[in-house]
């Protein structure tokens, strides 16, 4: 058994896909488009234009998997009550880890150490995922 999140970016899901794999060396390992489907997506599900948006994508992070997709199409994200734990093995992965996924984002606790990790951090990418990037103890 597993679980993966599956998150929704509503338009920019290519755009996040290519950003974590700048930012973390993610690899891609699914992508279907809306237009590639068998059969096409409810009539009033997408705004016209969106053939060409993420129906259902993959992204490995090491041994881990996030799904994603454009959803709806909406343009807006919603990403609350969760966030994305990012585990490195050292000081220095974890700070570029950090500042990669921080830029363009918010930084909701900077990295320190702390009684649980020698460094550890909170932030929101441009995007709006919540992540909390920690070394092992």
């Amino acid at each position: 058994m597993s679980v993966n999140p599956y998150l929704f970016f509503n338009g920019r899901c290519e755009e996040a896909f290519t950003f974590y794999k700048a930012a973390l060396g993610a690899e891609v390992k699914a992508l279907m488009r809306y237009r590639e489907a068998p059969e096409g997506p409810p009539p009033g599900m997408l705004p016209p234009g969106s053939e060409d948006k993420i129906m259902h994508g993959e992204i490995a992070f090491g041994g881990s998997s996030v799904m994603a997709s454009d959803g709806e199409c909406s343009g807006a994200t919603n990403f609350q009550g969760f966030s994305l734990s990012l585990v490195v093995g050292s000081e220095e992965e974890a700070e570029r880890a950090f500042a990669a996924l921080s830029e363009g984002g918010a930084v909701r606790m900077p990295m320190a150490k702390t009684f649980f990790a020698p460094r550890f951090g909170m932030l929101a990418d441009k995007f709006g995922v919540g992540w909390m990037v920690l070394t092992q103890a």
